[in-house]
């Protein structure tokens, strides 16, 4: 399939950043349907190069609205590559999904990726989703995006808490009460919730 190789070649070329990254998989998008612009993104996330497995996964972040396929390949397969920077795209691919579905609507979804048992499918949520009350419905319900961080905060994963920690940390720009009464009820001597707390209260403390 010369289009891979095409990708391939292309996507090495990036260094840093990912525009030139989602813009090669927007062409694919525009360029080929669904089915076909699919077996494009399977095809790329088979290369070892991980800027092409980043194109695979914008590509699967267009269809993940309407393709139940298309989201589950990225839960069960995406999340399970060891690069940090294809679970960079992931975390956008998830947050285009939540987008596209409307936020309020991809709630299950979010509860479910939250409660899996891979910890790059959790952060894809906690990260994906920041700054979460800039996201609508969230920045009408920032008690439920707390909600829904708040119980990671024992997560096993140090990747993991340190998003939720960070997610916390800017809810409390517009919200610093909220998170204020969230960590009072804390054990800061369980495993990992120190590490969580220091970061979500770095801009307001714990006090009045």
């Amino acid at each position: 399939m010369g289009i891979v190789a095409d990708i391939v070649t292309r996507s090495q070329k990036t260094e840093h950043g990912f525009n030139d990254l989602q813009l090669a998989a927007d062409e694919v998008v525009s360029a080929n349907d669904r089915a076909a612009a699919s077996e494009i993104a399977l095809a790329l996330l088979d290369s070892q190069v991980h800027q092409a497995r980043c194109v695979g996964t914008f590509i699967l972040g267009h269809f993940a609205a309407s393709d139940p396929d298309a989201l589950h390949i990225l839960k069960d397969r995406v999340s399970r590559d060891d690069d940090w920077r294809v679970q960079e795209i992931l975390a956008k691919a998830f947050d285009r999904f939540c987008h596209d579905t409307g936020y309020e609507a991809a709630l299950p979804v979010i509860r479910e990726w939250l409660s899996a048992s891979v910890p790059n499918t959790r952060r894809a949520v906690t990260e994906g989703l920041r700054i979460w009350t800039g996201r609508p419905y969230f920045s009408d319900h920032p008690g439920d995006a707390v909600a829904l961080l708040a119980p990671l905060r024992r997560d096993d994963s140090d990747y993991v808490r340190k998003s939720v920690g960070n997610a916390l940390r800017d809810i409390s720009k517009k919200h610093p009460e909220l998170i204020r009464r969230e960590v009072a009820g804390w054990d800061r001597d369980e495993r990992g919730v120190q590490q969580v707390y220091k970061l979500a209260t770095r801009f307001i403390g714990d006090g009045p």
